[in-house]
């Protein structure tokens, strides 16, 4: 919808000493904001407070009943210290670890040695450096390893006969309760610091919401322009600033449609990595070329010509764009693209335009790849008692020529050399499925590492004098078949719809 304005825009305001007038936000906004940041301020304080004061009223009341606790441990205990009664300090030990909270307790002779243990209680260590520093039922900090820090507290109290030492008692409580309730009440804090924010915000949103629609209107257009939706279009009809903006944004629109349109449709003849170079240089579209480090991979159809006489050209049609279109799809996986067809074969090219140190690799996986699909595929044609199709295939890699070739009136991007002829009439010597390559292609660390192969035979290449020795790609490695399926099964699943 194209957006109706006019061409008169309002004159900007000036202020008394004469500078233009500064751009004013409005009250409905400012006090919409004002409300949001001091309910969550204030909610957000007040909860801290609540939390801190609760963590002090809590942490008081372990230390007030771990003291009377450890106190009234240590009063049961100094009979049977000093009587050396092990049995009765462990059955009184006992009975009080299994108490709610109390996670251990110790009992020391005042020669330090330990008397009796039950439960998560600090090293003799520990507990000797502690109980010279510390008054009668203080509290110290504890955690072994297993244990979150913090979680335990200790008690430590004299076990004495009329003012003589005979021990210590140390008894270990737990702060998860405390910790629990601390956490609950922090969750009902943030609960209702959210309720409250989200009511500021709506208070907020009711009254800018006519002020700033314009603004909104325009965000969810660029979200959309900026995700690929080239129609979206503003309907904005005003006579200010953002009337003139909206009547901007579409002609960008436009623009931006035009020239995703013709993106599309010129990246139905080549690659998209070349179209994007191409009208990324619209200035520098010449003849020319350049010496490239890349692979190129030949996929032709077997016994096409016998195929062809056999079916009707409509049904050929078909099946050269059921095959091609996998092709293509799987040479995207692999960072290549399809360089052309040429009626039964398709001529794919890795590292051009863009590099890749992985061309060659590239080349081969996708090879690989291309022969599992149509394996499957075939699978699937013959149950539909359709006619299956084979490939073989011939990979080179090499230094050769990339550029525009042609005319001026008429041009190409497209990649020739001895490489590129190589690979041609590896191609077409190979057998049906086979996929062949030199021996100085697979030698290399980033194809033989991950790639299976055996050799084949020594033959002479029409424009080699010299005889060159071939190899069968049979495999990628096995630890590569679990992602290699999942795509082909994508494809496939794709294919059928």
């Amino acid at each position: 919808m194209t957006t109706k304005l006019s061409n008169k825009s309002p004159e900007p305001q000036a202020t008394n000493n004469g500078n233009r007038a500064r751009i004013r936000v409005p009250i409905a906004i400012k006090l919409a904001l004002a409300i949001t940041l001091l309910i969550t301020g204030g909610m957000s304080a007040l909860g801290f407070i609540i939390l801190e004061n609760q963590k002090s009223v809590l942490s008081q009341q372990i230390n007030d009943m771990g003291s009377a606790i450890s106190r009234q441990f240590a009063n049961s205990a100094t009979d049977m210290v000093l009587a050396g009664d092990h049995l009765g300090l462990q059955t009184l030990t006992n009975n009080l670890v299994d108490g709610h909270q109390i996670e251990g307790a110790i009992i020391i002779s005042e020669k330090g040695e330990i008397i009796v243990s039950k439960g998560n209680v600090p090293s003799l260590d520990i507990i000797q450096a502690k109980i010279g520093k510390i008054p009668a039922a203080s509290a110290f900090e504890w955690s072994p390893p297993a244990i979150e820090p913090s979680k335990l507290v200790c008690f430590n109290n004299p076990v004495t006969f009329k003012q003589l030492l005979a021990g210590n008692v140390v008894v270990t409580f737990s702060k998860q309760q405390m910790v629990q309730s601390l956490q609950k009440s922090r969750y009902v804090i943030i609960a209702i610091t959210t309720l409250m924010s989200l009511l500021a915000i709506a208070i907020a949103f009711v009254m800018s919401r006519h002020l700033s629609k314009p603004i909104y209107n325009l965000v969810d257009a660029s979200k959309a322009i900026g995700e690929g939706d080239y129609r979206f279009r503003l309907s904005e009809r005003r006579n200010d600033e953002i009337g003139e903006l909206a009547c901007a944004f579409n002609q960008m629109a436009n623009g931006l449609l035009q020239k995703a349109q013709v993106e599309d449709a010129f990246s139905r003849y080549v690659s998209s990595n070349v179209a994007k170079e191409v009208l990324a240089n619209l200035d520098h579209v010449e003849l020319g070329g350049k010496h490239v480090d890349a692979s190129v991979l030949f996929a032709d159809i077997v016994g096409f010509t016998s195929i062809s006489e056999q079916l009707p050209p409509e049904e050929i049609t078909n099946i050269l764009n059921e095959y091609f279109s996998i092709i293509a799809q799987i040479a995207k996986i692999h960072n290549g693209h399809i360089d052309k067809f040429m009626g039964d074969c398709a001529m794919l090219v890795f590292g051009v335009p863009d590099y890749s140190p992985e061309h060659s690799y590239n080349a081969a996986a996708c090879a690989v790849m291309i022969r599992e699909t149509v394996y499957q595929l075939n699978e699937i044609r013959v149950q539909q008692n359709k006619i299956p199709i084979h490939f073989k295939t011939g990979i080179n890699t090499g230094i050769m020529v990339a550029g525009n070739l042609g005319s001026n009136d008429r041009m190409e991007y497209t990649v020739i050399g001895d490489p590129v002829n190589l690979a041609s009439r590896l191609a077409g010597i190979a057998r049906s499925g086979q996929i062949i390559v030199l021996e100085e292609f697979y030698k290399q660390d980033s194809i033989c590492q991950r790639i299976t192969a055996h050799k084949n035979e020594i033959i002479k290449v029409r424009g080699k004098q010299e005889p060159v020795t071939t190899w069968t790609i049979e495999d990628i490695k096995e630890e590569f078949h679990p992602d290699m399926q999942k795509q082909i099964n994508e494809i496939l699943r794709s294919a059928r719809h």
